[in-house]
């Protein structure tokens, strides 16, 4: 007979499927969670293959002869770069509280339509200006689309199965970054067709492949839980049953956005403190992105071969980034992978540091150890926020206010390989060394602040908080006494 777990229920509770009321069958649930999974993620995943893949693009372009082009030469490339994340950072707390207001396809889709016809017109850009205005309407509809995606998941999941499906989902940046450099050689063939340039067609194919997708996405993109299609009405009660069993998530709402509620957003410690270790741990992965294939052009290869090179550093990532996820969930536990992936990409960095002693098989090895540690703890800095926090707004602004933080490592991976320092760009590497483990001693203070207050509240230390006004009570979020962080 199948299990059955209990779940928080008032008196005159229909029964579901025949199961008494306040329980759930243990074999409906997975049916559950299989369908969630089958409709929330795919396009999700794809829409974010084409958003990475659209970012990075002009990293394999340039050495298919965009630089000699545009004359992107000295600081210019790195300004090109710069640029994006200038409203890239500006606009993902608003465009969050916009998102909260639509239909989560028709917002998702208009973003990405429009930067899909922005990266086709990079294709026909002629000066390094036009280049630059681009790349900066390119962050304008760009900035949405990662707070979105972590917003919409995390409320489909309970919190110790966000992880996995937060790496599976990432696992999308580094396809986006592989596919990149596959379609990059192979587009490379293009040269010279129609009298434009190989590193033209790049922007112009991967822009139309984008906006086919974002026409697509409106039939696939799921609506809020209480108003999607793809549920009946009984499993929508289910879900609702299975999330309120989740860390006291029957009574940890934040459902309305008013003086009380930005107070308990904008104090609240962990939401600053996961930023700046997304913003920490992040660097990594961005520097990876717009630098590899530079990098591994400078150990010897041709720029065809340079970009076959990247796939192989990205698919070990992906199996890495997958297996911390599975053992994170099932150990229900986030802080140690951080620290991991800082280990596993310093020592890396630190190789790449001495090259001048190694070979070019030592230094193409240091950078599997680079991007595997740098995506290894990225995925796991979003879900530890998202598993962290509670109610509607408050996930709203958290994801948003950490993503924005975050991506101040952009900024940073820009700016810091210097042209005039290859190959050993020891700003680069040493740089973002140190950003990392900045990251990694503020994901200890989160763990420590975390592991504190669960003790307080064990304690009843924190009760007190239920003698405020009733409409206070219910609109704490996370602030509520009866709610544990996950370490």
């Amino acid at each position: 007979m199948a299990k059955e777990k209990e779940m928080p229920s008032s008196a005159g509770e229909p029964e579901l499927g025949g199961v008494p009321p306040g329980m759930i069958d243990a074999h409906a649930e997975r049916r559950l969670l299989r369908k969630i999974d089958l409709h929330v993620y795919p396009i999700l995943f794809l829409i974010y293959i084409m958003s990475f893949l659209d970012r990075i693009n002009i990293s394999n372009a340039r050495i298919q002869g965009m630089t000699q082009d545009l004359d992107l030469y000295g600081d210019r490339f790195n300004i090109a770069l710069f640029i994006f994340f200038i409203p890239f950072i500006l606009l993902e707390v608003p465009s969050n509280m916009v998102f909260k207001k639509f239909k989560p396809a028709y917002y998702l889709s208009f973003l990405m339509l429009s930067w899909a016809i922005i990266n086709m017109c990079m294709g026909f850009v002629a000066t390094y200006e036009g280049l630059v205005v681009l790349r900066f309407f390119l962050g304008t509809f760009e900035a949405g689309v990662m707070p979105a995606v972590v917003y919409l998941t995390s409320t489909y999941y309970k919190r110790h199965e966000f992880q996995t499906r937060m790496s599976f989902f990432f696992c999308s940046t580094v396809i986006g970054g592989a596919f990149g450099g596959l379609l990059a050689y192979a587009i490379a063939g293009l040269d010279g067709r129609n009298g434009l340039a190989g590193w033209r067609w790049i922007f112009i194919i991967e822009g139309l492949m984008t906006a086919v997708v974002a026409i697509a996405s409106v039939f696939f993109i799921v609506d809020w839980p209480e108003r999607c299609q793809f549920l009946t009405p009984e499993e929508k009660r289910q879900l609702e049953l299975r999330l309120a069993d989740d860390g006291a998530g029957s009574l940890t709402h934040m459902d309305t956005l008013n003086s009380y509620a930005y107070r308990r957003i904008l104090t609240d410690w962990k939401i600053w403190l996961g930023g700046l270790v997304y913003m920490g741990v992040g660097i990594t992965g961005y520097a990876t992105t717009f630098f590899m294939p530079t990098i591994l052009f400078e150990f010897g290869w041709t720029a065809r071969q340079a970009q076959v090179h990247t796939i192989p550093v990205y698919a070990v990532s992906a199996v890495g980034m997958l297996s911390v996820a599975y053992l994170s969930d099932r150990l229900k536990h986030r802080y140690g992978f951080i620290i991991l992936g800082c280990v596993v990409s310093t020592v890396g960095y630190g190789m790449l540091l001495c090259q001048d002693r190694l070979s070019s098989d030592a230094k193409y090895g240091a950078v599997f150890l680079v991007s595997l540690g740098g995506f290894i703890g990225t995925p796991v800095a979003l879900a530890w926020l998202a598993n962290n926090v509670a109610g509607h707004w408050k996930r709203a602004f958290s994801s948003a206010i950490q993503v924005a933080l975050g991506n101040i490592s952009g900024i940073v991976a820009a700016v810091i390989f210097r042209q005039d320092e290859s190959p050993r760009y020891l700003t680069g590497y040493g740089t973002s060394i140190a950003l990392m483990w900045f990251g990694a001693i503020v994901a200890s203070l989160l763990f420590a602040g975390m592991l504190v207050e669960n003790r307080l509240r064990d304690a009843g230390k924190r009760d007190s908080r239920l003698n405020r006004p009733k409409e206070e009570v219910d609109n704490m979020g996370d602030y509520h006494p009866s709610f544990r962080f996950t370490l």
